[in-house]
């Protein structure tokens, strides 16, 4: 296996020099709060156990749904799964750089960019043979497009006379303002029982918990918020998750912030096929990760449904013998088990997008009925009843459909004692007023016409 990497540069397990002061403009993610959903640490302890116990030795975390009770409930089969892994991306990257850089039969060519592809055009479906690297080709039985949502192959197909990959785009209203913190030596670890998501009609407040007394805080707000630049300046971002209770109370352990806001802004869920209703439009190359399906990180999928579809192919590529008929596989496969979770973050994100750009009106004086109620009433019910944080747990590590894990009798149930004890839900949420953020923003200056 040759893998083509055109980043010069790699881990040199200085895992902080490595994380704040790499550049890296293609991966602003890189640099982004992550939360590792269950699929990553069951798929890197079934395949790369050695990779998994990397990232626990170099600092990763482990996180169980349960642990927000103190006690755990009896347990259930799958429970012992529902665990997130917190850590920064870079340890997951050190990781698997270690790994792989003394696996035998891995070449790693690293600052080498691939320029095209090679084909062969003389079947009935276009065939990937290979791919060119400047002067060079290199012949390959199968072609892995690992290349991120920036990937050119749809552009390379194209120029080759394919049919188009099928392509389902949805934009996405939502900025995300991030920045690092660090825990003084003699604070506590955790600030107690309180929620990481804080939520107010125009703002959400999130608490990423990492590596070695690292976390980061992220307000997620409308692109069209007309506050949004003064969120650059630390001072003023340090004072705005210091208002939201969750980062509020991490922010309280004397927490030291660390480096620049980071920003990410401009982003899709994009859903990319190489099978149409004819058939493969190529063979001989299949898209892994973004390349395939690239998802807002509002819900923490991209890792998760990337090693997935590595494990998918892994295990079946020995097994190959035409190539028309993995491809086809390949893609039911997906379909099945990547697309129904790329249609729920599309699905959250336009909730998201229309909350946060609603302002207080979108629950003040409103009326809810019953369903949209309930509905609403899930994530503060979780943080009360095991049963519904099972529910929500599954649907957080992509074991059940949302349809499927609060659809039960008992989470119904749960959720109806819940509100009947709660009668005056859903109020206001408990982030901060708009009022108390333009007084740390200011008011956003006013065009003149």
């Amino acid at each position: 296996m040759t893998v083509f990497e055109s980043e010069n540069r790699w881990p040199t397990g200085n895992l902080d020099e490595d994380f704040f002061n790499w550049p890296r403009p293609r991966t602003p993610q890189a640099t982004q709060p992550h939360a590792f959903m269950a699929p990553v640490r069951n798929v890197l302890r079934a395949e790369a156990p050695d990779v998994y116990a990397a990232m626990l030795r170099l600092g990763a975390r482990e996180y169980h749904e349960f642990d927000w009770f103190g006690t755990h409930p009896p347990i259930r089969p799958g429970d012992e799964d529902l665990v997130t892994t917190r850590t920064r991306r870079v340890l997951l990257e050190t990781a698997l750089y270690e790994a792989v850089s003394g696996q035998a039969g891995v070449e790693l060519r690293r600052g080498d960019t691939v320029d095209g592809l090679e084909f062969d055009l003389t079947g009935a479906i276009p065939r990937v043979t290979g791919v060119r690297c400047g002067a060079e080709v290199h012949d390959a039985d199968l072609v892995l497009d690992i290349a991120g949502r920036r990937s050119p192959v749809g552009t390379w197909l194209g120029q080759a006379g394919c049919r188009p990959p099928v392509v389902e785009n949805h934009n996405i209203g939502i900025a995300y303002f991030s920045r690092w913190y660090k825990l003084s030596p003699d604070a506590p670890r955790v600030p107690g029982r309180v929620s990481d998501v804080s939520v107010t009609p125009f703002a959400i407040g999130l608490v990423f918990p990492g590596d070695n007394d690292i976390f980061g805080v992220t307000l997620a707000i409308s692109v069209n918020d007309p506050t949004r630049t003064a969120l650059r300046d630390t001072t003023i971002f340090d004072a705005l998750a210091a208002i939201f209770p969750g980062p509020g109370a991490w922010l309280g352990l004397g927490a030291k912030g660390i480096g620049d806001v980071h920003i990410m802004a401009g982003l899709d869920n994009r859903w990319t096929a190489l099978v149409d209703e004819h058939g493969p439009v190529v063979t001989g190359l299949l898209g892994v990760g973004d390349s395939i399906t690239h998802t807002n990180p509002t819900l923490g999928q991209g890792v998760a449904l990337t090693l997935l579809a590595a494990q998918r192919v892994a295990s079946t590529v020995g097994a190959m013998q035409d190539q028309a008929d993995f491809a086809v596989d390949y893609h039911e496969w997906a379909m099945r088990r990547l697309k129904p979770w790329f249609d729920h973050q599309v699905k959250v994100d336009r909730g998201d997008e229309a909350f946060l750009s609603g302002g207080p009106e979108m629950l003040a004086g409103r009326a809810f009925d019953a369903a949209t109620r309930a509905q609403f009433a899930l994530n503060p019910c979780a943080l009360d009843d095991p049963v519904v944080m099972r529910a929500k747990a599954q649907v957080r590590h992509l074991v059940l459909a949302p349809e499927v894990a609060f659809g039960t009798e008992e989470v119904r149930a749960h959720v109806a004692r819940w509100l009947e004890a709660h009668p005056k839900f859903p109020s206001m949420p408990d982030g901060p007023s708009r009022d108390d953020w333009t007084a740390i923003t200011g008011e956003p200056a006013q065009s003149v016409r």
